[in-house]
């Protein structure tokens, strides 16, 4: 909530406690009193920052929009695509937990890179005369983020029992599926990851071919590669990022 109402400073700022203890342990053993009580402390402050920035904008001045709020409706695709995007992760959790540990711990770098996207976009848009250039100045700058998000993630996938092929098509499906729906592409994503989700779920349920450990990598790699063109298609245009 505090990323989406612009206060990212002040979430990390609450969250210093926390990663001051994570930044120590490699040298100090903190015991079970402060490993309780760092992130109780950080939770605290995330709620009262939270509150903070909700009182700030209940009491700012009312839009002037005749229906300021969205239709309900709107938020459908956005719940189906977290649905999916849950059952693709227990999916792959049921065979290494370490796995959904470090995609977990990813989605700092994969946030991060979604925001550079934006002002790496902008910028390309300035430096293009064309649609045409703008178009492939576009595509490398989604190349770019992709596979520094999935550099991020190749150390630990290496580690995982089942092979780094399926947490990393995973990745892929979830960072680039968040990076259309932070663009208000929302039913187009929401959609496709679904048909995985089921596509794997069902797999997994009635013990089809392929086993386990190519399962994940079979359906997520092909669902990734069509997000991918969603967002060369979507977002290689200028209107986007005007």
């Amino acid at each position: 909530m505090l990323l989406v109402l612009g206060r990212e400073r002040l979430l990390l700022l609450a969250l210093t406690p926390l990663i001051a203890g994570a930044a120590a342990l490699p040298w100090w053993e903190p015991g079970p009193l402060l490993r309780s009580a760092l992130p109780l402390l950080a939770l605290l402050a995330v709620l009262a920052a939270a509150a903070r920035a909700l009182t700030a904008c209940l009491t700012a001045p009312a839009a002037t929009s005749a229906d300021p709020r969205p239709p309900l409706r709107a938020s459908v695709p956005y719940g189906l695509f977290g649905l999916a995007a849950a059952v693709l992760t227990l999916l792959e959790g049921r065979h290494d937990p370490f796995a959904v540990l470090a995609l977990t711990l990813s989605m700092g770098p994969a946030e991060w890179l979604l925001y550079r996207y934006r002002g790496w976009s902008v910028t390309a848009l300035r430096a293009s005369s064309t649609p045409a250039a703008f178009l492939l100045r576009s595509c490398g700058v989604l190349a770019l983020c992709l596979t520094a998000y999935l550099l991020v993630l190749l150390p630990p996938a290496r580690l995982i029992a089942t092979g780094p092929a399926a947490l990393l098509c995973l990745a892929a499906v979830l960072w680039t599926a968040l990076l259309l729906q932070a663009f208000g592409v929302a039913w187009p994503p929401a959609l496709v990851c679904l048909a995985a989700a089921a596509a794997a779920g069902t797999a997994t349920l009635t013990a089809s071919p392929p086993g386990p450990a190519a399962l994940l990598p079979a359906v997520c790699a092909p669902t990734a590669v069509c997000l991918t063109a969603l967002a060369v298609v979507h977002l290689g245009r200028p209107a986007p990022h005007a």
